[in-house]
């Protein structure tokens, strides 16, 4: 088997998922399946893959490339039975409509909205599935974890620390294992904040078994991420790999306690190489739990003693406000056209639509989108007026 997964899902009906529009509003990537079939092959990952791009020009000439023009190439033989194999026995069509009917959305390099921090790392995972949301806000994120064998101390420090930048309005990353984990996630989700799970296996496969219904929770008010395909079990050589997602999509990643071989210290380390911050919370140097983040200090990491550190060190203390600014800036040209026309004092919509090239459906669907960002305001009589001065030291660009 060169794929993982079979994700046949009995009794439901394929999706048509070349007519399904992203969140966004934009028409679905018609290439999709073939980002999708690229994960399932056993032994393409991103390095082989950004070669494929580069020599066919598309995703989907690198997946119909013939196994000549895959030797040509320099493509391994074992590789291109791999790709062969996959070809006859995967329908990629079937594949992602099953996906999709689990509510599973699959991001790939191709999409704007691919994690911009995780973009910044050497070599991204070129697929990434998604159960629930990933929004633009959640790059202000910082990675809380630890070890399996929490201590009354790390539970303390723990909450402490998530309670502080999920009231900075600070996505909190963890990887929903026992532990610090699961604690990070939770005491994120009671303080009304923002939080993701990175997994070692497909975001349809929780483990542990006991944290289901806190990912249920964690998709509700953030998302599940993975680079594995749906139906992908949690076998103990994913976990590694998926450290360095949890570093890569963070800012900074706190160690709170680790024993010497814990992979929260895996997670360190990538943030480390990825040019990342990395805060380490001593503790006692009899406890083994503690061993971890004591030796991080030892050899470099920022020691935590209060979690208004993070802020500070970060420039995260203005998370909010930059969540605030982010709402009520036009999002696009014609959002940041009407905003210039629209003044103080009441305009009729026949007015500012005489001053635009645009038809008045456009005009008004889009003063009402500004109007639930708080851009502008409806006076009554169709009436509009500008809500800009929340907006003054902020430049409108289009």
């Amino acid at each position: 088997m060169v794929f993982s997964g079979t994700l046949w899902l009995a009794g439901r009906d394929p999706v048509d998922l070349f007519i399904q529009r992203e969140e966004r509003g934009l028409v679905v990537n018609n290439n999709r399946k073939y980002w999708v079939g690229f994960n399932l092959v056993k032994g393409i990952g991103a390095v082989r893959l950004k070669k494929l791009l580069t020599a066919f020009g598309s995703i989907e000439a690198a997946w119909e490339a013939s196994p000549k023009a895959l030797r040509e190439i320099g493509l391994q033989a074992k590789l291109i039975e791999n790709l062969q194999q996959a070809r006859t026995n995967i329908s990629l069509d079937v594949i992602l409509s099953q996906i999709q009917s689990q509510g599973i959305r699959v991001l790939t390099w191709d999409d704007e909205d691919y994690p911009a921090r995780l973009n910044e790392i050497s070599n991204p995972p070129p697929v990434l599935y998604v159960q629930g949301t990933y929004i633009p806000s959640d790059e202000w994120a910082v990675a809380v974890v630890g070890t399996r064998r929490i201590t009354p101390y790390g539970r303390q420090v723990t909450e402490r620390i998530v309670t502080k930048l999920a009231q900075a309005g600070v996505t909190v990353i963890s990887g929903l294992a026992r532990g610090i984990d699961g604690v990070a996630h939770k005491i994120a989700l009671e303080t009304g904040g923002r939080t993701l799970a990175v997994l070692g296996s497909g975001v349809d496969r929780i483990y542990p078994p006991e944290h289901r219904k806190l990912a249920v929770q964690v998709a509700e008010n953030g998302a599940l991420i993975s680079d594995y395909a749906p139906g992908t079990p949690p076998e103990a050589s994913n976990f590694p790999p998926r450290n360095r997602l949890i570093a890569g999509l963070s800012m900074a990643t706190i160690v709170v306690e680790a024993d010497k071989r814990s992979g929260a210290l895996i997670t360190a380390n990538f943030a480390n190489d990825q040019g990342r911050d990395v805060f380490a919370v001593p503790g006692s140097v009899l406890s083994p739990q503690s061993r971890g983040p004591n030796r991080l200090i030892q050899d470099g990491a920022r020691p935590l003693l209060n979690p208004q550190e993070i802020l500070d060190v970060l420039d995260l203390t203005l998370v909010s406000e930059h969540k605030v600014a982010r709402t009520i800036l036009p999002a696009n040209a014609i959002e940041a056209q009407l905003f210039e026309i629209v003044g103080h004092e009441p305009l009729h919509i026949d007015e500012i639509r005489a001053e635009t090239n645009l038809s008045i459906e456009t005009v008004s669907s889009n003063l009402a989108i500004m109007e639930l960002k708080g851009m502008v305001r409806q006076v009554g009589g169709m009436r509009y007026t500008a809500i800009k001065e929340s907006a003054a030291n902020y430049e409108v660009s289009e």
